[in-house]
Order: structure tokens, then sequence, then C-alpha cells
């Protein structure tokens, strides 16, 4: 049976491990159930997928979020390869204020990381040549786009290489502290 998991006390994000049914040709699994994810708490609309390569190990793209009227909550997972997911809370007022959750996510354990809005998230690949996909439950718009950045040393994020080592792009190196920036979500009890 597929598991739901609420993660290190932000119970918001959750790690979903769907079933497998394995035999000599391989696996079958269900990836996304519109009313099972429902009778869990996840009742997201999703309207886009979205699919990246990332060929480094290394690799780091986020910490991303999308601001109102198009905030985006995520289903991630990684098809190929192996990612070090991140999901920070940014919603202001809740007592988990800029704490963060990480999830291994890899083909082989087939494990998925919801992040709903007020969230910023990223990953990290750890093999290279990681496929990752994800819906998401609104459509991108650039004007909308925002983030935090990756190192943002109140965030205490500790990635698998060292800093200097990570690859981002010009886009991600640029982003501001999670302490710089507006007000863009609110807790809601």
């Amino acid at each position: 049976m597929t598991e739901f998991v609420p993660q290190n006390g932000i119970g918001d994000v959750v790690l979903v491990k769907p079933r497998r049914f394995e035999d000599d040709r391989g696996y079958f699994t269900e990836s996304y159930n519109q009313d099972l994810f429902g009778q869990n708490g996840i009742a997201a609309a999703f309207v886009q997928d979205n699919h990246s390569l990332s060929r480094p190990v290394g690799t780091v793209r986020g910490l991303h979020f999308q601001t109102d009227p198009f905030a985006q909550g995520k289903l991630v997972r990684c098809t190929r390869g192996k990612i070090l997911d991140i999901a920070v809370d940014i919603r202001h007022g809740s007592p988990e204020y800029g704490q963060h959750v990480t999830a291994i996510l890899s083909a082989e354990n087939g494990n998925q990381l919801f992040i709903p809005v007020g969230f910023a998230h990223a990953f990290c690949t750890l093999e290279p040549n990681s496929e990752v996909q994800y819906k998401v439950t609104a459509p991108y718009v650039p004007k909308c786009d925002s983030g935090i950045a990756f190192d943002d040393p109140d965030l205490g994020i500790e990635y698998p290489f060292p800093l200097v080592d990570l690859v981002l792009s010009n886009k991600d190196r640029s982003l501001p502290r999670l302490k710089d920036l507006p007000t863009h979500f609110l807790y809601n009890t």
C-alpha cells in the first residue's frame, strides 16, 4: 500500500512511498492517484508536468518558489539517478519558518516528495545524469518566479559536497537570503 509520511515536524511536506509490484520483468507503480492522494490530505490540482536532466553530480536547482497568484505546490520524483530533495518553510508565522526538510529521492526507491504552496524547493544531484519529474499546481509564470540563496547560512542546509564544487545557474547563485525577502506567504493555522 502507498505510504504518506509527514516530514520532520513539518507535516505539510509529505514523503510519498508508492507501492511497487515487482517481478522478473521489472516493476509497476502507480505514481499518482487523485483519490488516494486526496484521502491522505493532498488535495492538489496539478496543471503542469516538468522534467529536468542534470548531467553533473552536485548540480543544485533552487531554492525556487512562485508567488501569488501563481504559487505552486509540487509533487517531485527522481526517475533516473538520485537526488537530495529540499523543502524550506517560508510561511511567515509558521512555527517552522525557515526550517527545512530533506529526502533522498531516486529511481531505485521510487519515493516522491509533496511540497505545498509556501515552501521553497531545491534539489542536489547525487548521481550523474539524474532526471527529475514533478507536477505543479500552477503554470510557470516568469513574473512570479522567485527564490532564496541555496547557501543561505540561516537555513543550515547541509549539502553532500563542498559549496564551491556545486554546479548552479547564474540566476540561482544570485538569489537573496530569506531574511531579505518580502512576505509572500502567511501561515494558516
